[in-house]
Order: structure tokens, then C-alpha cells, then sequence
């Protein structure tokens, strides 16, 4: 966004009133073109002091009838009705600034407008409704924009005396994630996190006996893998037999200065390794980029309420496994009849995952019912396994309250091409 969009929606408007007028669509000549180009960028300028301008261009093109001459006035009321759209884009970009550097109107000390069109009067009005501060007009919008190039491109030709007060630090331009159970994508870099930077993060399996986990790496804001940039796939095979959440995976994101991404999974257990190396040439252009952080800010309550229901739908199913962990390394030290009904709530958990397999259309009843659910599971499970310690006068027995609170933070990175492989669960340590 930036002079040449708000000068386009001048020369449209030209455009139109010409044709409603003299029947001539001047868009088909590209000399005349270039003179409302420059007419639009003098009067975009004009509307900045004045309420009002004039826009005479004689002899602008010429019919069998003979010469036609543009002579148009154009208000500032009407030009900032043109530009009312390109306004509100500029809303988007500050709010997003604020929020990645976790701050609110109250922490801002000052603005500071940079570029031509920030002397706009209703740009000016809108920042202002944006920060709840007036803006400050005694930095020149242009020469700033000048300084500040002249100042980076010194530093970069190795000018020593080039910005010697100044520091320049390249950031991820958007969040680096895997994918996880119920395709949703798992932050592991931030976005705007400062390079070379360093992440690692610890996952286990998902099934019983799994052989292998897939990473898929992604690029971008939304919380969904399927709505965001995949940079690469890769397997490790290879994991021992063991049972589900036992096997450890360490993940680890390292960006170097370069830009350069290199993805690792590595095998705790046995030392195994595989990585990927993503190079800048993989990263999304501006365009691109501009586009993700705008798609997860108009997505953000659609994916917010998508995602609250695959974790729902995550936190049953691994609260089942945890208690039938539990209730058979236990054997018949747990009382029968709270047994039953503990087992009674599995069958009946179990029901509601079988019911929501599709995890694209799970309803808000059904959200409420692996909630419920789970939380009556837990109770009843608590309830047994008490009874169990307590008849045991404390001997050592299956730690419910330690897989009860474990289950919410259980993931699965997806995309095996396998039917053998159930990719694995996350969790930090």
C-alpha cells in the first residue's frame, strides 16, 4: 500500500466521469494515461492543504467531432471517499505490529508517520484513531524514508561508520510450525522471532509399537496445517516397539543469519536422525506473506472455535488411554464396582470419539459431550485409583493425576503415507 494506490483511485474516477461525460474511455489511450497519471499524483498532493482541486488537461484526446478537453474539480470529501478502503487497510499492519510486540495504545510514547501519503489528512485521523495519539508531523515523511535506505545499504557495503549507533535485526517473517493431531499446526518459531535462532521440542507416539513419525514443516499464521505453507516432508522410521508416549522425539528448528531453516527429528532413545534443509529461495514473497497475516486475522475466531474442537476431541482420547494404562497395570487392586464405573464412562467416551471421527464437523453439542465426558472420567478414575492407594496403605500404584493432567497437552504430527504409521504425540519437557 502505498502513493501509487491512492493516485490509481484518482485516475479511475477520471476515467469514469470522462466516459459518463464525453462517451470517450480513456483507459484505452496510453498517452492520455500518462498525463491523468501525473494530473492524479498533483492533486492527490493539492487535497493534502485543500478542500478542493482542479484538474484541467486541454486537448486530452480527440474524436471525429474534434478535441476533447478534462476540466474536473475534485473535493477532498470526495477523494477520501475513494480512498476510504485503502484507508482501512492500514489498519491491519498497525494492529498487527502492536500486537507481535505485545504492546497497547498506553505504551506508545509517539508516532512517527513515514511516506508521502501519511500527509493525507483522514490517513492522519485514522492512525490516530488506531494508536488514540495524535500523530507527530515533524519528522519529513519522505527524507526519513531516504535516510534510513542510505543508512542500511552502508551497513550492508561494510561502511563501518555507516549507522554505528543503529541495530538492524532480521526476523521470521512468519510462524515456523509442525503439523499435529487433527491437522493442526503446532508453533515452534513465532513470528518476528529475532535470527539465528534455536527451538527444540520433545514428542512421543501415538500408538502402540509405532515405527515411525512424518514431519511436516509449515509456514504461517493460521492455526490449521491445511491453511497454511508446507516447506517440506520427512520421516523417521526406524523407533523401537515400545508403547504409546514412551518413545522420545526431540524436533529442533534451527535458523541461521542466512535464513537458511534446518529441521531435525531425532531419536532419544537410539540417536537416530533425519533433517530437512529449507533454503530462503522456499520463503514466501511480500506478497505472500501480506496475505497469510491477513487471512489469520479474518479466520482467527473461525479457526479459534475449529481447533477448540480437535483439542477436545485430542484431550478424550488421551484421558481413555491414560485410565486403561492405569486400570491394567493395576489388575485387581482397584474395587470392582467403581471399576464398572469407570469402564462405563470409557464406553461411553469412546462412543462420542466414534461419533466425531470427522474431525471437520464437530458441533458444539459435541464439544460440550468430550468435555463432560472427559471431566466425569477423571473424577471417576480419581475416585478409583484413591481407593486403590488407600488400600494399599500407600504402596506404589499407576499416578492418575499425573496422565490426567498430561492429556491436555498430547498432539499427533499427521501426514504418514503408511496404513502401519500412526505419527506421534507431542509434549514438552
Amino acid at each position: 500500500l502505498g502513493g501509487d494506490d491512492f493516485d490509481q483511485k484518482i485516475i479511475d474516477w477520471m476515467v469514469r466521469e470522462f466516459k459518463a461525460k464525453e462517451g470517450v474511455d480513456l483507459s484505452k489511450d496510453k498517452m492520455a494515461m500518462q498525463r491523468l497519471k501525473e494530473a492524479a499524483e498533483k492533486a492527490k498532493k493539492e487535497l493534502s492543504s485543500a478542500v478542493s482541486t482542479n484538474i484541467n488537461l486541454p486537448f486530452i484526446t480527440a474524436t471525429a467531432e474534434g478535441p476533447k478537453h478534462f476540466d474536473m474539480d475534485l473535493s477532498r470529501s470526495k477523494f477520501e471517499e475513494l480512498i476510504s478502503d485503502l484507508v482501512e487497510k492500514t489498519a491491519i499492519p498497525v494492529q498487527n505490529a502492536m500486537r507481535d510486540a505485545g504492546l497497547n495504545n498506553s505504551d506508545l510514547s509517539m508516532v512517527l508517520l513515514v511516506g508521502g501519503s501519511t500527509r493525507i489528512p483522514c490517513v492522519q485521523e485514522k492512525v490516530k484513531q488506531l494508536t488514540g495519539k495524535e500523530p507527530s508531523k515533524t519528522l519529513n515523511p519522505d527524507e526519513c524514508v531516504a535516510l534510513g535506505a542510505s543508512i542500511q545499504g552502508g551497513t550492508l557495503s561494510g561502511d563501518k561508520d555507516a549507522g554505528t549507533d543503529i541495530l538492524l535485526l532480521d526476523v521470521t517473517p512468519l510462524t515456523l510450525s509442525i503439523e499435529t493431531m487433527g491437522g493442526i499446526a503446532t508453533p515452534l518459531i513465532e513470528r518476528n522471532t529475532t535470527i539465528p535462532t534455536r527451538k527444540s521440542q520433545v514428542f512421543s507416539t501415538a500408538a502402540d509399537n509405532q515405527p515411525a513419525v512424518d514431519i511436516n514443516v509449515l509456514q504461517g499464521e493460521r492455526k490449521f496445517a491445511r491453511d497454511n505453507k508446507s516447506l517440506g516432508q520427512f520421516r523417521l522410521d526406524g523407533i523401537p516397539p515400545a508403547m504409546r508416549g514412551v518413545p522420545q522425539i526431540e524436533v529442533t528448528f534451527d535458523i541461521d543469519a542466512n535464513g537458511i531453516v534446518n529441521v531435525s527429528a531425532k531419536d532419544l532413545g537410539t540417536g537416530k536422525e533425519q533433517h530437512i534443509t529449507i533454503t530462503a529461495g522456499s520463503n514466501m514473497s511480500d506478497e505472500e506473506i501480506e496475505r497469510a497475516v491477513k487471512e489469520a486475522a479474518q479466520y482467527e475466531a473461525e479457526d479459534r472455535k475449529r481447533k477448540e474442537a480437535v483439542e477436545a476431541r485430542n484431550e478424550a482420547d488421551s484421558i481413555v488411554f491414560q485410565t486403561e494404562k492405569a486400570m491394567k497395570e493395576a489388575g485387581d487392586k482397584i474395587d470392582g464396582a467403581v471399576k464398572g464405573t469407570v469402564e462405563a464412562d470409557i464406553a461411553d467416551l469412546k462412543a462420542i470419539l466414534e461419533r466425531t471421527k470427522d474431525q471437520t464437523d464437530i458441533s458444539d453439542s459435541d464439544i460440550d459431550a468430550l468435555k463432560s465426558g472427559k471431566e466425569k472420567l477423571m473424577n471417576d478414575a480419581q475416585q478409583l485409583f484413591a481407593q486403590m492407594y488407600q488400600g494399599a496403605q500407600g504402596a506404589a500404584g499407576p499416578d492418575m493425576g499425573a496422565g490426567a493432567g498430561a492429556a491436555g497437552n498430547y498432539q499427533q504430527p499427521q501426514g504418514g503415507a503408511d496404513d502401519d504409521v500412526v505419527d506421534g504425540d507431542y509434549r514438552e519437557v
